[in-house]
């Protein structure tokens, strides 16, 4: 019997090898089969795989699918709890490919037919939470209040999903707030329970100690992500890793590049190795030093020290961003021949968006068609990116279609088409593919959230006023309307002292026109202002940007 289940498997493996042939696999009546065979062989792995590949390919809700899947799982647990394992696997599917909107509609379903949820629910969900179209920070404080009721926020992993959540969200606040109550508990629990062995102890502190720091390396909180860091080595005994000094070079800090303290104590702790040369690397290129990280790279090769295809990524984007194209093609033609790596999707990306900022965008689709493997949505998404610069939307609409078959759930490729269309007095396409662009602020403890043309806020008037001054004053006005950032900067001008530093998160690109508008205001108000968007962080200061026109 279980030669015919193995036998069952290996042909199915052969037939996905040969899928682009004239018989293709039908996942309708190949997926059941299988399925049945994995449940009787015991191999969960291999169920879970063909799991996601079906949500992959769209037949998971298929009746035949559905009904097998639900077999497959039922065994495994009481028949009270078959609807729960059943549904965290589908969720977990979903949120796992990216499908964020479908997973918390099963969620829904989920609560309304009765059935349990539990924390490997949770920890299926929540990276969802940041990823809602219109109002992530409040769906995330909905899961937030569901974990609370149900007891599972207690869970330490889900504590640090909780963290990880909120800082995406940028409320690093709440990030802080459920990191402060998770060491309280682990504190209660290690006073009231006998000790656990000291790997699995440190194991849990140092997921959670990582986590806050990353929320606030991210979200440009330079001074708190270091103080932290001290805090967890002096104070709290938790011995860093290499994930810890990673979140540290992304903190934000335009002194950061000029440190020199800081960056040999940070090679130096990593005893010189390539992760602290990626982090470095990584550091410069942010925030818009591309010359310099190229010229680190290449004394790293010069130490000595072998790359790895992480580092290249990083010197590739900081080329990138610098506009040093025929560098950073060097470097790309290298990686296999001198440095013995395969390029990955990431690194095609790189290429791509190098390619497409130079405005060499025929070159940029051969790059793409000459791929060894499938382009990803990173890869059609720069080529996206690259099309708005140079207004070229014939191209822009072939990469439209490929970016979105297979991301349909990320907004910010709509915006950018709909901008495209916009430039080209397309606006019936425009209004077509338009999603919302939200910005954040934290001030006063909370986050204040704001949307284009935002009228909702308590200080809307104020703030529409001050942005028409500002608008009369350095220009960039009047057209398709406010987008969010132009009002979260005018709230933060109304609600900060004079000379203090402003911070803006934004979930979408910058566009040119508030780019623009953004380095002009930093000049006639005499502030600093920093807006992390979805591709980099931007310090605008004195008329000028970090980023030098390349983002």
């Amino acid at each position: 019997m279980e030669g015919r289940h193995l036998d069952a498997l290996l042909r199915y493996r052969d037939a996905l090898r040969s899928s682009a042939s004239s018989c293709p696999v039908d996942p309708f009546f190949a997926f059941p089969a299988v399925l049945k065979s994995c449940a009787a062989l015991s191999l969960p792995s291999a169920v879970a795989q063909l799991h996601a590949r079906a949500v992959r390919s769209g037949c998971h809700s298929h009746p035949f699918v559905l009904t097998s899947l639900i077999s497959t799982y039922a065994p495994s647990s009481s028949s009270s709890s078959t609807l729960t394992v059943c549904y965290n696997a589908l969720i977990s599917g979903f949120a796992v490919n990216g499908l964020h909107i479908s997973a918390l509609s099963l969620f829904r379903r989920m609560l309304r037919c009765g059935a349990s949820f539990n924390s490997i629910t949770m920890l299926g969900l929540l990276p969802c939470g940041p990823h809602l179209p219109l109002r992530p920070l409040s769906g995330c404080s909905a899961l937030h209040a569901c974990n609370v009721k149900a007891g599972t926020d207690v869970d330490p992993a889900v504590a640090n999903c909780l963290i990880t959540m909120y800082a995406r969200c940028g409320a690093v606040d709440l990030a802080r707030r459920v990191f402060d109550c998770a060491n309280s508990a682990a504190a209660a629990a290690a006073a009231a329970a006998p000790p656990l062995p000291t790997g699995e102890r440190d194991a849990h502190a140092l997921v959670r100690w990582n986590s806050m720091v990353s929320a606030y390396a991210q979200n440009g909180l330079a001074a708190e992500a270091l103080e932290l860091y001290q805090e967890m080595v002096e104070r709290a005994g938790v011995e860093p890793d290499a994930v810890t000094m990673v979140e540290q070079r992304i903190s934000g800090d335009p002194s950061f590049s000029t440190n020199t303290f800081l960056l040999n104590a940070l090679i130096n702790m990593n005893a010189r190795t390539v992760v602290s040369w990626t982090a470095i690397i990584s550091g410069y290129g942010i925030h818009g030093e591309g010359r310099k990280a190229a010229e680190l790279f290449d004394k790293m090769l010069a130490a000595g020290v072998r790359p790895d295809g992480v580092v290249m990524v990083s010197v590739l984007a900081a080329c990138s961003h610098a506009g040093l194209t025929e560098e950073g093609l060097r470097h790309f033609r290298r990686m296999e021949g001198a440095h013995g790596l395969a390029p990955g999707t990431e690194h095609y990306a790189c290429v791509v968006d190098l390619l497409g900022r130079a405005g060499r965008l025929q070159e940029a689709q051969r790059v793409i068609s000459s791929m060894p493997v499938a382009p990803d949505g990173a890869v059609w998404g720069a080529l996206l990116g690259a099309c708005k610069i140079h207004r070229d939307v014939e191209t822009a609409e072939l990469a439209f279609r490929n970016v979105v078959a297979l991301e349909p759930g990320n907004v910010g490729y709509y915006v950018l088409m709909a901008n495209i269309y916009s430039d080209a007095g397309r606006l019936d396409g425009a209004a077509r593919v338009r999603e919302p662009g939200v910005s954040y602020v934290e001030h006063g403890g909370s986050v204040h959230t704001f949307f284009a043309d935002d009228g909702s806020h308590p200080q809307a008037g104020e703030i529409h006023r001050l942005v028409g001054e500002l608008e009369a004053l350095v220009g960039g006005g009047g057209g398709a309307g406010r987008h969010s950032e132009r009002l979260a900067v005018a709230f933060a001008l109304m609600n900060s002292e004079p000379g203090e530093k402003l911070v803006v998160i934004k979930n979408l690109r910058v566009c040119e026109d508030c780019h623009m508008f953004l380095r002009r205001v930093s000049a006639v108000v005499g502030r600093e202002i920093t807006v992390r968007d979805a591709t980099r962080f931007h310090h605008f200061a004195g008329g000028e940007c970090s980023c030098n026109g390349y983002w």
